[in-house]
């Protein structure tokens, strides 16, 4: 761990137990006072830390999103878990569990196939918002304006000759996603897997997470991959049932 970060991580867990001063904090991490401003300048930037109107620091909005951010996705994991094993056994494919996170769509579990044949996801990453399924579906979800903004910022990088080009092509995507409740991805991101994903939702309706089911087309076509819809919505209204 780099020193730097070690002492912000210090100065969080410092402001954790109570607002401190810029030369408590100096003290308490044993630096002169002008380290411990620069860290505190970059962390304020990021709303990690806040100064109060004594100069006296606390923690930042930042982390309480990021908090909620970690124990939603932590419940949602949780809950749907045993679920996802359950479509992993029956169908013997690659199952995903995907969350929203500051604007991206990031994988929280992955249960491989049965199969020899691996995808290239991996829980941790994120998943690219305009050729996956559970990143068209965690997109779709989110307010208008924010998708539009999303939207005029993708790079659309072409993974496959399929995949999904500009903002045009994803807003008419989107459309039959909100309007039929589900997406595919048709080799849009790898260019041998078809992929189907649906909304995890809780008692409001808010979508909470996307499932998706992952197929090499060597072992089924995009409509044999669609006959394994009832089985992943049936999946995801079991996760979204639990999870309220």
């Amino acid at each position: 761990m780099s020193q730097s970060l070690a002492r912000a991580l210090q100065i969080l867990a410092s402001l954790g137990e109570g607002d401190r001063s810029l030369d408590e904090l100096a003290a308490e991490l044993d630096v002169h006072k002008t380290t411990v401003l620069r860290l505190l300048r970059t962390m304020e930037a990021d709303r990690f830390v806040r100064r109060d109107e004594s100069y006296r620091y606390r923690l930042g909005s930042r982390l309480f999103a990021l908090a909620d951010a970690a124990r939603e996705q932590h419940v949602v994991r949780e809950v749907a878990s045993p679920h996802l094993r359950q479509l992993n056994l029956k169908t013997g494919q690659t199952v995903h569990l995907a969350v929203w996170e500051n604007g991206e769509a990031i994988y929280i579990d992955k249960l491989d196939s049965v199969q020899s044949v691996r995808m290239y996801s991996r829980v941790g990453v994120p998943a690219a918002l305009h050729c996956t399924a559970v990143g068209k579906v965690l997109l779709a979800a989110q307010p208008l304006r924010q998708q539009e903004t999303l939207m005029g910022m993708l790079d659309y990088h072409s993974y496959t000759r399929h995949t999904i080009s500009g903002p045009e092509e994803l807003r008419a995507e989107l459309d039959v996603v909100r309007a039929q409740g589900w997406a595919a991805d048709r080799a849009e991101h790898e260019a041998f897997i078809n992929c189907i994903g649906a909304p995890v939702t809780d008692h409001d309706g808010r979508v909470v997470g996307a499932v998706s089911i992952s197929v090499p087309d060597l072992l089924l076509n995009y409509d044999q991959v669609l006959e394994l819809l009832p089985d992943l919505l049936a999946t995801t209204k079991a996760i979204s049932a639990d999870y309220n």
